[in-house]
């Protein structure tokens, strides 16, 4: 099979999806499955859906027509607020947005009527992280306007933390949520369905909580897929933390100097890169570079360090385990590594795992 490539084990991804919805079910919590992270990868979107997930949600209405069109049986939630320009299609291929801006929600409403469709929105709350969301004190007159809107149903508002500021959905964000929304339902005498706490880094708060008050839906990506908390990328207990492995290509073994010689200016980068003179070294070059992956988020599974890369090419220190020309090296990711590297086209993706899939292809 070409190189370079992602061994992505279909079981595993099934198995953490079933031990997520069992513990967050213990609390009535309902996950939502985010696909952004593997592309809208079909087949893998379709492991979700048979074991349980209900909700598929994407940033890129790209994955959710690609999805559809697979044949992907759920109801779609289109993370990122929606362009102006991509209203339409929103309407057609998403039966849920998260939105935290009136001149887009009058624009859903008019191509909802258009269309003859009900659109589900969710407004967002900014609680500190400063992403999308609308201010708490402007909710009032945000509810009050979308509830005036023909062809759009208010089901839910929602927050966003941990992904911009770094901002922890600790129980003070958590009880400020459950507050408005009880605000909300009350002053306008309306049942919000979904109130989405957070994502994949709401998973120390929900095993330390008590009292989860009106949170009663999560937006889980990395959790599923890596089987990690997304606030210090700690594994929870019972998850597969390897279902995706990238492989690469030794393309060059020699030995070289440790230092590159001569005047220095800038890389490939745009870095000025200092080294310290190790002597000889015996160095290995794969064939992958940063425009495939984002080399600080990957870890080599074998005893062998990355030095750096350029756009193509990946350089290691290769002294501890003399990998020849032809051999590969396999790492794990991180969220972000994964990210870019599932996206990128040069990029071999390899299903293992039992798994019935002929439908979707």
């Amino acid at each position: 099979m070409n190189l370079p490539r992602i061994d992505i084990d279909l079981g595993k991804i099934a198995h953490n999806v079933q031990q997520l919805k069992i513990l967050y079910g213990t609390k009535g919590i309902n996950v939502i499955g985010v696909t952004k992270v593997i592309g809208g990868d079909p087949m893998i979107a379709d492991v979700l859906v048979k074991n349980g997930i209900e909700i598929l949600a994407d940033s890129r209405i790209s994955n959710i027509i690609k999805m559809r069109k697979a044949g992907i049986r759920a109801q779609y939630l289109l993370l990122r607020t929606p362009a102006l320009s991509q209203v339409e299609e929103v309407v057609i291929h998403a039966h849920i947005s998260l939105n935290s801006e009136l001149a887009v929600l009058k624009k859903l409403s008019e191509y909802a009527l258009r269309n003859h469709i009900i659109h589900k929105v969710v407004l967002m709350v900014e609680l500190g992280d400063l992403r999308e969301g609308i201010m708490p004190s402007k909710m009032n007159a945000y509810v009050k306007e979308v509830l005036n809107l023909e062809g759009l149903a208010l089901i839910g508002i929602g927050t966003n933390l941990a992904c911009f500021g770094g901002i922890s959905p600790d129980a003070d964000k958590m009880n400020e949520l459950s507050s408005i929304a009880i605000r909300l339902e009350e002053k306008f005498k309306i049942t919000l369905a979904m109130v989405s706490g957070g994502n994949s880094a709401n998973y120390n708060w929900f095993t330390s909580s008590k009292d989860e008050g009106r949170i009663n839906s999560l937006r889980l990506g990395e959790s599923i897929f890596l089987g990690r908390e997304a606030l210090r990328r700690k594994p929870i207990p019972g998850l597969f933390t390897d279902s995706f492995t990238l492989m690469a290509e030794v393309i060059e073994a020699k030995l070289k100097p440790s230092q590159p010689y001569g005047e220095v200016y800038q890389n490939a980068n745009g870095d000025i890169p200092g080294f310290k003179n190790k002597g000889l070294m015996n160095r290995a070059v794969l064939a992958i570079g940063t425009q495939d992956v984002i080399i600080s988020g990957i870890t080599p599974k074998q005893n062998i360090t990355v030095l750096g890369a350029s756009s193509d090419h990946m350089l290691m220190d290769n002294s501890k385990t003399s990998l020849k020309v032809g051999d590969i090296v396999a790492f794990n990711l991180n969220y972000s590594a994964l990210l870019r590297a599932f996206n990128s086209p040069h990029i071999t993706k390899n299903r293992i795992g039992l798994y019935e899939c002929a439908s979707i292809l």
